[in-house]
């Protein structure tokens, strides 16, 4: 079943997947090469993204690390507003995506700077208003699963049954952004939230799954601690790494990358497509051959 978002009335074809790059406007998100700043450094990036291929830049102004500090929605939109203003002018068509857990934030960021989706990596859960006011914006909402907050997720790592579980999650809250009248819904997992590493594995392992669901998937794995743990490194040697986890994310049906290297997804996405062009259906006999 071929995917769309609707982006400001006009629908956004999902059959090949999408490449959405990564500005953090912080002083301290994990991977430090993707902390932007300056009016120069952010131009600069949201530049990059789109030159190299991306077709959504996704900013944030707070970290989600563990160590972070978690930001009021005042604090968090002081940080926002002066790069969302200066991308807007510059890149006047450019589909934008802000990442932020708070309804207020989000509806500044669409209203004032047509903003054009909202990622939020609590699912409405920090900001009870959250639900209500996409469905008042009427833009596309990235529903990611996490427990707790950054701050407390790694302590909430126990499941009853943890793939079951996370299904149930996606199961219940579409069904309440749908009650809303909201139906352009991207789901994310939520690798490195709320998970162990093996936990994370495992989950990557089901992703063909998720089809099941049948909205529009996210996959954002980019340089994670799932992958400089478990190959003993940090974040700025994980991008190998994670062109091998976002290649195995295109096999098993993701239809947008969020990433920090967007060149590297790009290629990733246009190699995968070429093969998928070849590809035999696997049959009850030839699976048995």
């Amino acid at each position: 079943m071929k995917k769309f978002l609707n982006i400001k009335g006009s629908l956004m074809d999902l059959s090949t997947p999408l490449v959405m790059g990564i500005i953090n406007i912080t002083p301290d998100s994990f991977y430090s090469e993707s902390r932007k700043n300056s009016e120069k450094e952010i131009l600069e990036r949201a530049n990059q993204i789109l030159e190299e291929g991306g077709t959504i830049i996704d900013i944030g102004g707070q970290s989600t690390s563990p160590s972070s500090v978690l930001l009021s929605e005042k604090e968090e939109l002081n940080r926002l507003e002066p790069a969302l203003k200066i991308i807007r002018k510059e890149f006047p068509d450019a589909i934008l995506s802000v990442d932020t857990f708070y309804a207020e934030v989000a509806k500044s960021a669409v209203e004032k700077y047509g903003v054009d989706m909202i990622n939020d990596i609590s699912g409405g859960q920090i900001d009870k208003n959250m639900f209500a006011t996409v469905a008042q914006l009427n833009v596309p909402y990235i529903l990611m699963h996490m427990r707790g907050t950054p701050q407390t997720m790694q302590q909430l790592t126990n499941y009853d049954n943890f793939i079951q579980d996370i299904f149930y999650y996606f199961s219940e809250k579409t069904a309440q952004l749908n009650l809303l009248g909201v139906n352009d819904i991207i789901i994310d997992p939520g690798f490195g939230f709320s998970k162990t590493l093996s936990q994370n594995y495992q989950l990557m392992a089901y992703l063909r799954y998720f089809d099941i669901i049948d909205f529009p998937l996210l996959v954002g794995i980019s340089r994670k601690s799932m992958i400089y743990r478990l190959l003993d490194s940090d974040p700025s040697k994980c991008l190998n790494g994670s062109t091998i986890l976002n290649t195995y994310a295109l096999i098993y049906g993701s239809d947008i990358l969020r990433v920090h290297d967007v060149k590297e997804a790009v290629e990733c996405i246009r190699i995968i497509s070429e093969l998928k062009k070849f590809e035999i259906p696997l049959t009850r006999q030839n699976e048995t051959s």
